[in-house]
């Protein structure tokens, strides 16, 4: 009789994190499957990143905000992107050595995705699609999501808005608790 309520306990945790952003098949930038699962419970700054673009230098101060919040539970995930302005042409062996020769990143790089239209990634229709609550096409590089430390999407910054504004610092400490 014991074993019942156990089971059915396992059941509800398994069908809790089903859905949620940890439980997406991801591509990492050096080829290796993998998802966000191994980022749970920490809050994450989701953001589709280009090589080419006018907001590349952004690189920088996403790497000084990994550097500044990482030790207390803030993980940056960069996610390339070709679809504005065929801005991110490379290969993901291209984009991992500008990213780290040119901006010195060390935060997690994924490899390209679609982060709008037909062959959006499911990871992005959970983070932007209609039944988020900050849905919304995503209109251009360097969009930035944040999601508190249970994956949900709580926050979203235009590309206009610097990863080390005070208003992204202040959305990153109060995710964090502070």
């Amino acid at each position: 009789m014991k074993r019942i309520p156990i089971l059915i306990a396992m059941t509800l945790a398994a069908n809790l994190s089903a859905g949620s952003i940890y439980s997406h098949q991801l591509v990492d930038i050096d080829g290796n499957k993998t998802s966000l699962k191994e980022h749970e419970g920490k809050v994450l700054l989701i953001v589709n990143v280009a090589s080419k673009c006018g907001f590349t230098g952004q690189y920088s101060g996403l790497e000084k905000l990994y550097q500044e919040f990482k030790d207390q539970g803030l993980v940056v995930c960069g996610f390339p992107c070709n679809q504005f302005g065929k801005q991110e042409p490379g290969t993901e062996k291209e984009i991992k050595e500008f990213c780290s020769l040119k901006y010195n990143v060390t935060f997690p790089m994924y490899a390209k995705v679609e982060v709008k239209g037909r062959d959006m990634h499911s990871l992005y229709e959970e983070l932007v699609g209609g039944k988020s609550p900050i849905n919304g096409s995503i209109k251009w590089n360097f969009t930035k999501i944040l999601t508190d430390r249970g994956g949900k999407p709580i926050k979203r910054f235009s590309p206009l808005t610097s990863p080390t504004s005070n208003k992204i610092r202040k959305a990153i400490k109060e995710a964090l608790g502070q």
